[in-house]
């Protein structure tokens, strides 16, 4: 816009300047929707369009929230993308599928489909400022159904990732105790007789106090056993915390994320001095990051890798679009995109190196542990003369043996006693079969890590700052997770956020009371397989063919241009258009055939073996695991039908006006092309032009509106729920 135009010089005066709608639309040049509102006011002689400064109060003029700062909405963002799966999934992945070569096919698979995706998402929430159901409708009414999946599918994962932070509070409380409770077996008393609980005994403290103690896990899903009430209580703390986050949206959850998002990286660090000191720990990283290169062939470890860099960044759940559609229009999404990728690597880098230190040091235990156990074993056998003095070697002292000493007399014993080696129940005490131990999820955090610290000194402290980083964690991902299921619902519904947020966490304590039965953590388990993994991995594709190959990706990206003042690099055009569809067309064609070849089913907890063992679903059980996944999916065809046989509204005919100092809402529905100038001109159509975008109904890819010029691209459209009569985008 030239700088002498007669908007740019009031956009860069200090007065309070009124015009009215005519003899703006008078003007030569466009107005800067960037910098400006509509606002019909109530000064006397009729509606006035308001000009004014855009400024950093918390509603960017449209009537809808801003963050109070750049800082608070990175964090927010690096609170949602980073969570639980940071820590005990990726370190998981990592030891499983080659270590330090599995870095490799993540990292290229970030470039390919994370990032590229991930900006996608932060540009159209930005661009349309609505929740996930507006923003789908706006840029394909016929795939709006993407909006009301990705609300089902957090709906789904809110309910039983929720159960996660009661757990970890449960956790958190047990922990102020010396020692800690899950550092030894308990003992039952028989009259005289004392005698370590058969079951902790078969397997171990901490697996015992997971199970048993906190679970109280019944031996098959078939068998609910009742309510557990510690965890009830644990779940109705972790709702009440989510609630007071979440209720008063962006005002109340962005002040949180001040220390939820930064307090879990203070403790990684911690625990990363801390574990560095530890003996063994070295063992443990050079194990995690010694690459396998031969992983590298197998297709399965690219299919693992896409899946989490998918689940990483939070694509499809809607958070992400919730948070960016608070942004300023001219906000540089591009730059948060990358940035808020980065961090989510190198946490993920971060937290594999904490978690691996920490093992390789518990591993080092188990080591030493075994080889006195099997030590005295041999001593039995050599004080019975089942065994020879002379395949001791004569350096070795039974009372301070090492492990290179164990295996020398191992390789000797078996070398010589070769026929009947296995009678002697000898084991290798190989440090290498401690650390390849994979452990993953709940087992990690809460059997595995909450073992080693029981050898920490000051265990306790440890054991608090560990698990308070877990609610942590847990809290930034469930907030991006409510303002998914929040943001589209308020778009949508003139309802007040604070009552739709208290009665959305009640609904979620009832139904989530599944879960904290005695057999409840096997609906986790079910959940976490069927609810999210193939509907979220639709819905992303469908979001990225929505605008790629139906709005267009070069008109995308002219709109990129316009709100960033930069033209994104051609990179993103054949990734939108060709890579991320095609990554995610085999991606899903994977994940169908490993669920079609892998068994359905469940590692229940089998009591009187101590381990646990694999049990397939009972035929009802069977059923809620496709119900889950086609009733997430079932919006997708339902709104398609419905829009293709206009049986559903697009919610594109409706046009709200705000009259702001009565703080009243006028609704003008159903207004056609030339009522609509009318209402604001008072004016034939043909008489002036209209200074709101022409509306036009859908007429698919590179259609325009019988209404529009030919030689004019259309600028936007009024979209579902608009609060305001907002300037318009472009059309996205």
């Amino acid at each position: 816009m030239p700088k002498n135009s007669k908007v740019t010089q009031r956009e860069h005066s200090n007065e309070h300047v009124t015009e009215s709608v005519a003899d703006l639309l008078a003007l030569e040049e466009p107005m800067d929707y960037k910098s400006s509102v509509m606002n019909v006011g109530g000064a006397a002689g009729g509606p006035a369009l308001k000009v004014k400064e855009p400024d950093d109060t918390p509603d960017d003029g449209d009537g809808r929230p801003a963050w109070n700062s750049k800082l608070q909405y990175i964090l927010a963002q690096v609170g949602f993308s980073v969570g639980l799966g940071n820590v005990w999934r990726f370190p998981y992945l990592c030891q499983k599928n080659g270590g330090g070569a599995y870095l490799v096919p993540y990292f290229i698979l970030l470039i390919l489909i994370g990032i590229p995706l991930f900006f996608l998402e932060l540009a159209v929430g930005q661009r349309i400022r609505r929740g996930s159901i507006g923003v789908w409708n706006y840029v394909c009414p016929r795939l709006g159904g993407i909006g009301v999946s990705s609300l089902m599918v957090c709906g789904f994962v809110g309910l039983y990732y929720n159960v996660i932070i009661g757990w970890s509070i449960f956790y958190f409380f047990q922990s102020f105790q010396y020692p800690l409770p899950w550092s030894e077996c308990p003992i039952r008393r028989n009259g005289t007789q004392a005698i370590v609980e058969p079951e902790c005994d078969k397997s171990s403290a901490t697996t015992y106090f997971w199970y048993r103690q906190t679970l109280n896990i019944t031996s098959t899903i078939a068998d609910s056993g009742g309510l557990n009430w510690r965890m009830t209580l644990s779940l109705l703390a972790a709702w009440v915390i989510v609630c007071l986050a979440v209720i008063k949206g962006i005002q109340s959850s962005g002040k949180v994320m001040y220390f939820s998002s930064l307090f879990p990286y203070v403790v990684l660090f911690c625990f990363l001095v801390r574990g560095l000191l530890l003996k063994g720990a070295v063992d443990g990283i050079a194990h995690m990051f010694t690459p396998k290169l031969e992983k590298m062939l197998e297709p399965q470890v690219w299919r693992e890798a896409a899946t989490q860099v998918f689940f990483a960044l939070g694509l499809g759940f809607g958070g992400v679009i919730a948070f960016s559609s608070y942004n300023k229009r001219d906000n540089n999404c591009h730059f948060d995109a990358m940035l808020v990728s980065v961090i989510n690597f190198i946490t993920s880098i971060l937290a594999t190196l904490v978690v691996f230190a920490v093992l390789g040091f518990k591993a080092n235990i188990m080591n030493e542990k075994c080889v006195v156990e099997n030590a005295e074993k041999i001593l039995g056998y050599l004080n019975s003369n089942v065994l020879s003095h002379d395949l001791i070697p004569p350096h070795v002292n039974f009372s301070h043996l090492s492990t290179p000493d164990y295996a020398e007399m191992y390789g000797v014993i078996k070398t010589v006693r070769q026929d009947d080696f296995a009678k002697l129940g000898l084991d290798p005490c190989l440090l290498e079969d401690e650390l390849n131990k994979a452990v993953q999820g709940t087992g990690l955090a809460f059997i595995a890590f909450t073992e080693a610290m029981t050898h920490f000194p000051a265990s306790p402290f440890w054991s608090v700052m560990f698990f308070f980083m877990l609610i942590n964690l847990g809290l930034g991902s469930m907030i991006g997770t409510m303002e998914g299921i929040t943001s589209p619902i308020l778009d949508t519904f003139k309802v007040r956020k604070e009552i739709l947020t208290v009665c959305c966490c009640i609904t979620a304590f009832l139904l989530g009371l599944l879960f904290v039965q005695r057999s409840g953590n096997y609906f986790v388990t079910m959940f976490d397989d069927y609810s999210a993994g193939l509907p979220l991995t639709i819905v992303v594709i469908l979001e990225n063919i929505s605008v790629a190959w139906i709005y267009g990706t070069k008109r995308f990206m002219q709109d990129l241009e316009d709100m960033l003042g930069f033209r994104p690099y051609r990179f993103y055009f054949y990734m939108w258009k060709y890579v991320s569809p095609l990554c995610l067309l085999v991606l899903i064609g994977a994940t169908v055939i490993e669920m079609a070849i892998s068994p359905p089913g469940y590692n229940a907890w089998v009591q009187d073996l101590g381990a646990e063992q694999f049990k397939s679903y009972p035929p009802w059980a069977l059923a809620m695991c496709f119900a889950l996944i086609i009733v997430a999916m079932l919006p997708l065809p339902i709104v398609f039908i419905a829009r293709q046989f206009n049986l559903m509204s697009d919610g594109s005919n409706k046009l709200s006006v705000s009259y702001r100092k009565g703080c009243m809402m006028k609704d003008m529905s159903n207004l056609e092309e030339h009522d609509e100038t009318r209402f604001i001109l008072s004016k034939n159509p043909s008489e002036t032009p209209s200074p709101m975008p022409t509306h036009r109904s859908y007429l698919g890819p590179g259609s325009t509106s019988p209404l529009e010029p030919a030689n004019l691209a259309p600028t936007g459209r009024y979209g579902t729920g608009y609060q305001n009569a907002t300037t318009p985008e472009s059309e996205l």
